[in-house]
């Protein structure tokens, strides 16, 4: 065990700028750690009619992109392989999970079941990732006057969403994004990712 090293990996997760948002220059961006806190908040949007365990889905949110605090953001644009990144991540989780001792067994649980995409709470855990991303685009397009230049973020989430709950907050952040882009009617919001 060793906590302070753990705390100093989280602590790594707290000021590592997300990449995509770097590699576009998007000014003053969010953090590894930002991200996966907001996906922790929004597993509150689950109810007992939902069927999922929303305890879990919180801790994987939380966990899910801890090893970037050991081998950074790594994104598809960065030159390396899914199979190098999985493998790095592993490997960076292992690490990590070490440092707690008793409760790493856990953590790893968490971070496998995340990453096999299997279980209904690991798929939904995916989904908050995907409407966080879209979310923090629509926010930085309103923040920045800039409507639509984010565009490439709504596209690479086309169709991917499964949950009809995300579903549907995914559809009203393009509806509220094809307002804000002065877009009145539906024939429009094509340009606004719908």
């Amino acid at each position: 065990m060793n906590y302070i090293k753990f705390m100093e990996v989280v602590g790594n997760v707290k000021h590592l700028k997300r990449t995509g948002w770097v590699i576009r220059k998007v000014k003053d961006c969010e953090t590894v750690s930002s991200h996966m806190y907001r996906m922790a908040m929004m597993s509150f949007f689950l109810e007992d009619s939902h069927g999922l365990d929303r305890t879990r889905v919180m801790e994987m949110s939380l966990v899910h992109d801890l090893a970037e605090g050991i081998v950074g953001d790594i994104t598809p644009y960065c030159g390396v392989s899914r199979e190098e990144k999985l493998l790095r991540e592993f490997s960076a989780m292992t690490e990590i999970a070490n440092l707690l001792g008793p409760n790493k067994d856990k953590m790893m649980a968490l971070f496998n079941e995340y990453e096999e995409g299997k279980t209904p709470e690991a798929k939904f855990v995916k989904d908050l990732d995907r409407l966080d991303m879209v979310m923090q685009a629509f926010e930085y397009e309103k923040r920045d006057s800039c409507p639509l230049q984010l565009q490439e973020f709504f596209d690479s989430t086309e169709n991917k969403f499964s949950h009809p709950l995300i579903v549907d907050i995914v559809n009203a952040i393009k509806d509220e994004r094809s307002k804000q882009a002065g877009f009145s009617d539906a024939s429009n919001s094509k340009m606004a990712g719908k």
